[in-house]
């Protein structure tokens, strides 16, 4: 939750900094971008619980 937190204060920070200097936001403008983020991290979530189910281990990409 704390991390949750600082993100979302970050983001608060960082949108006025934008703002501020007339830049162009680096986010989605509307709900649709949003929610093509959001897909993207729940089909992450889906693939990675269905490869723990079948046993298979999660890569180290490091």
């Amino acid at each position: 939750m704390k991390l949750t937190i600082q993100s979302f204060l970050a983001g608060i920070v960082l949108g006025a900094i934008f703002s501020l200097l007339n830049l162009p936001i680096p986010a989605p403008p509307n709900l649709a971008g949003i929610m093509g983020i959001v897909g993207i991290f729940v089909g992450f979530l889906i693939l990675n619980r269905w490869n723990e189910m079948r046993g298979k281990a999660k890569r180290d990409l490091s």
